[in-house]
Order: C-alpha cells, then structure tokens, then sequence
C-alpha cells in the first residue's frame, strides 16, 4: 500500500505512518518464517537498517523544520539563554564554549545547516576551532553515526592529492601495488572535512568541483566512475573571495562551497571563553601527563587572561599543556615561553649587572645569583601563602626550622607578607 503524504502539517505524522507499515513488514515476515537461511536474513538486517536510517533522517528533518520555524533570538537576548536554548533542542556541543553572540550566532547557524546536505565553509584565523566547528556539524546532522573524515589539503604533494582525494587502482603508476580507497570513498554516506582548502591547487579545485557537480569520482588509472553520497564541509584561514578575484582560487567553486558560510571570531574577542578553556586543557593535560592539574599563581592567570592569543585556542591549549609539564604543584610567569614572558618575570641584564659586580668570579657570580633565586623563591611562596610560615613548609615539603632557617639568612621577616601589615622590606614602626 502507498500512502501519499497530504500537504500541510500532518505530512510527518503520515510519513511515521509509513515507516510503521514498513516495520510491521519486516515483523510479519520474522514472524511467519519457519527457517531463514544466511542471505535472507542479510536481507532483512539490511531492510532493518534502511528503516532505522529513515526514521533518523525524519527525526533531523523535523528538528531542522523546528529550528528554522522558531523565533530568531532578539538582539538584546541574554547570551546564556541562547545556549540554554540550544540544549534543549538536543544541540551537540562537541566542546565548543562560551557565550560569545558571534560564537553562537556560528552554532545556530550549524544547527540549521547540519541536517541539510548543504556544503559549508568555515573561516577565521588559525586555531580557532574550525575542525570543532566542522564535528559540530556533522554530529548534529542526518548523519552522526557515519564516517567523518578530515583532510589537510595544504599538506598533500600535488603529485599524490588525486590519488588521496579519490584513490587508485593498482599498476595506476609506481608504487601503487594495490587498489587503494581514496578519502571520498571512505566517506561515503558521511562527512568529508577539507581543511585549508585555500590552499589545494588549481588542478585539484577543477577535480573538487566535478565531484560537487556530479557526485562521482573517479580512481587514478581507471576510468570507472564511483557515485558517492559525502556531505562536504570546508575551513580555510584565508580570504577565498579575495583569491578567487586574484585568479588563485576558482570562483565557480567558490560559491559551490559557500552555499552556507560562517566565520568564527578569535579568540581575543571570545575572553569569556578563556578561563572555561583552563579548566578543560588543564584536566586534558593532567590526564595526558598523569598528574594532578596545575594551579596558576595570580600574576600568571591575570597575564594569560588579558594576553592576545594569536595562535587562539590552540596557542592557548599548547601553553596549558607546557605549565603542566614544566611547573611542579603551582605555575608562575617564568613558566612561560621566553618569547611572551613579562619581563617583570626575570632579571634584566641591568638587574644582574648590579647584583654581580663585573670583577666578579664566575663561582662568585653563580653564588649570588643563586641566593637571589632562593630569596625570590621564598618571598613569592611567603606571598601566596599569606605569610604563614607553617603552610609554606607543608606546601613545599620543608623542614620549619630549616625553613625558618633561610629566611632569616635573607633578612625576610614573615609578617611582612600577611594581610593588613606593611610592604616588605619596610621598617617596623
């Protein structure tokens, strides 16, 4: 029986109704079979998972249909009610955080695109979250169970991106010993993420632009055309307009690419996102090191928060993962790369000039550098601790007396560092 969907609103309702019937089928033919061999129950599993893949596909549809119907969000919405929206429309995170109005306006963007079969661009600068952004989509779209493949394409010799992007057959040229699958093939039925598709050259834009038009490809050395069903999703950090206008880009492929375009801010203008980026990379990185995660001395934490991040969230993350590893229970500015360090954060030459006198010895030199380096030390524990002699013992594993020892050797008095008392360094009155 074919049940033709009426128009209007009831056309879901009808279409569950057909999946319902094609269910029973299958129920019915399970129910009355007296002995299955091999090849019918392949058949009926296959029958069973193109009715699963159905129903999935509707359910996507409607949450699309949902979401394009309801009301865009007033300008002056509060952002965390805009993410609130989002996840109780089941929105699919996959990490991505914050309340930026770009950064969410980029996510309800997805949503929208993602059950579609629409190619996407993503742009913004380096490191920020474009292959995030690009997992957002294909989680949240028709197709979250299938293959998601990511490709570089900046970093494929132009001799060997044919063969990566489509595959080969074997004898196609030396060295192809074997038929070989190429990144479309492994895709089919899912997503296919081109990265740095700025930089793929012009003969690889030519074939790109084919597979868009007709679905197909084709493996070097044969000539059999592949039809393949991959959902194409790109990211660049360059201006494609401006290439295309330069003749270094095709413009066909372009506006091919672009039917749904949307740019990510750098992280610079997402500073609410910094200190919940932290917490992430320092579990990330305490798992990965297999150590408790690292602590941040005020000073430290007050630099990396107003810092410009021009690497953006990937910077961010290579820093969290270098204090883990380098600091012990709590990291502080000469944790830092040498090339961002303050330089509050070490002795200028200046500084070192007037603690060493230049007839020095080198033992000399060694000497008093050292005790400075010991008097920093304890000055700057005696300061995060509040000038409590016993928990700066117990967070640095010290005997007390020894303790009490060396500040006495570098004329440091304690209570010079506890709340409400005098700077250090000045007199008792």
């Amino acid at each position: 029986m074919k049940i033709l969907p009426p128009a209007g609103r009831a056309s879901s309702a009808i279409s569950y109704a057909g999946l319902l019937e094609k269910i029973e089928i299958l129920r019915s033919t399970l129910r009355w079979a007296t002995n299955l061999g091999r090849p019918e129950i392949e058949k009926l599993l296959r029958q069973a998972n193109t009715v699963r893949d159905e129903v999935m596909q509707l359910s996507h549809k409607e949450r699309f249909v949902q979401a394009a119907a309801a009301e865009v969000a007033p300008v002056d919405q509060a952002p965390g009610a805009r993410r609130r929206a989002l996840l109780e429309r089941s929105f699919v995170f996959e990490g991505a955080f914050g309340d930026n109005p770009q950064l969410l306006e980029a996510l309800e963007i997805a949503e929208k695109a993602a059950p579609t079969d629409l190619p996407v661009l993503i742009d913004g600068e380096s490191g920020t979250g474009k292959e995030l952004m690009a997992k957002v989509i294909h989680a949240n779209g028709s197709r979250p169970d299938k293959p998601y493949i990511s490709v570089n394409c900046g970093a494929i010799p132009d001799n060997l991106l044919e063969s990566e992007l489509f595959g080969h057959r074997k004898g196609a040229f030396t060295g192809a010993v074997s038929d070989r699958k190429g990144k479309f093939e492994s895709a089919h039925t899912g997503t296919i993420f081109l990265d740095e598709i700025g930089e793929l050259p012009l003969p690889g834009q030519v074939k790109l632009l084919r597979v868009l038009e007709s679905h197909e490809i084709q493996r070097v050395g044969s000539d059999e055309p592949i039809a393949v069903d991959t959902r194409i999703v790109a990211a660049t950090n360059r201006n494609l307009r401006r290439l295309s206008e330069q003749g270094i880009f095709r413009e066909d492929l372009f506006y091919r690419l672009s039917v749904i375009h949307l740019t990510l801010p750098p992280l610079r203008e997402r500073r609410d996102e910094i200190p919940l980026l932290f917490a992430f990379f320092g579990d990330e990185a305490a798992e990965s090191l297999k150590r408790r995660p690292i602590k941040m001395a005020p000073r430290l934490r007050e630099f990396l928060l107003r810092y410009a991040y021009p690497g953006n969230i990937r910077e961010l993350r290579n820093l969290i993962y270098r204090l883990s590893c380098l600091a012990g229970d709590t990291a502080d500015l000469e944790h830092l790369p040498p090339d961002i360090r303050p330089a509050s954060a070490a002795p200028t030459p200046a500084s070192v000039s007037a603690i060493v006198p230049t007839t020095a010895s080198l033992s000399d030199a060694k000497r008093v550098a050292s005790d400075e380096a010991e008097k920093a030390f304890l000055e700057r524990g005696l300061q995060e601790v509040g000038g409590t002699v016993a928990e700066l013992a117990r967070r640095y594993d010290m005997n007390r007396s020894h303790l009490q020892t060396l500040l006495k050797k570098h004329g440091i008095r304690s209570k010079d560092f506890r709340k409400g008392s005098a700077s250090p360094g000045d007199s008792e009155g």
